[in-house]
């Protein structure tokens, strides 16, 4: 599975980077790297079967206070 993975980054690379490279387009090149490694840590987390926290039990988190006390403050 990892290499399978890391196979087909290496195929998103060769197909994406040259075209940047050659346009000179710097910050695009920047961006698509920086996506393309987080994307594959979390793929290679994934596959490894890392524990990977949910973003949405973050957001619950942090509004479930205000949540209740709208809740208390409207009734």
């Amino acid at each position: 599975m990892l290499t399978g993975m890391l196979f087909i980054v290496a195929i998103i690379i060769a197909i994406e980077v040259p075209p940047l490279w050659r346009k000179k387009l710097k910050k695009e090149l920047w961006a698509f790297s920086l996506l393309l490694l987080f994307g594959t840590i979390l793929g290679l987390a994934q596959a490894l079967e890392f524990k990977i926290p949910n973003p949405l039990d973050w957001v619950i988190s942090v509004y479930k206070p205000v949540s209740d006390l709208m809740d208390v403050w409207l009734k």
